[in-house]
């Protein structure tokens, strides 16, 4: 059975630094683009960051760049994301996800991804 497990959420003031992670297990993701979405209260999840198979390329939404950076690391099955200067507009729920045809490249869209992980959140206090 497949399973993707954030963790590093929090509560953390403006200005500040989190690094979440996502640990992937029953089965290898070392061949599969990956990424990141959040959902704040009330509104859609939306995307984040993506990151290609071999990590080599990322992509970020405009609301998180400069500020957000995904990487991984395939020998431990696991993805990350560090993000500085938060802002409150940050506080949401973050998830990861995980593509499940081999070797594509930098996915926006949610319907790309077919395993998701169950959250973690992350609040942002000003």
């Amino acid at each position: 059975q497949v399973q993707l497990v954030e963790s590093g959420g929090g509560l953390v003031q403006a200005g500040g630094s989190l690094r979440l992670s996502c640990v992937a297990s029953g089965r290898t993701f070392s061949s599969y683009a990956m990424g990141w979405f959040r959902q704040a209260p009330g509104k859609e999840r939306e995307f984040v960051a993506a990151i290609t198979w071999s990590g080599t390329s990322t992509y970020y939404a405009d609301s998180v760049k400069g500020r957000f950076t995904a990487s991984r690391d395939n020998a431990k099955n696991a993805l990350y994301l560090q993000m500085n200067s938060l802002k409150p507009e940050d506080t949401a729920v973050y998830y990861c996800a995980a593509d499940k045809v081999p070797y594509r490249g930098i996915l926006t869209r949610q319907i790309s991804y077919d395993y998701w992980g169950q959250g973690t959140q992350v609040t942002v206090s000003s």
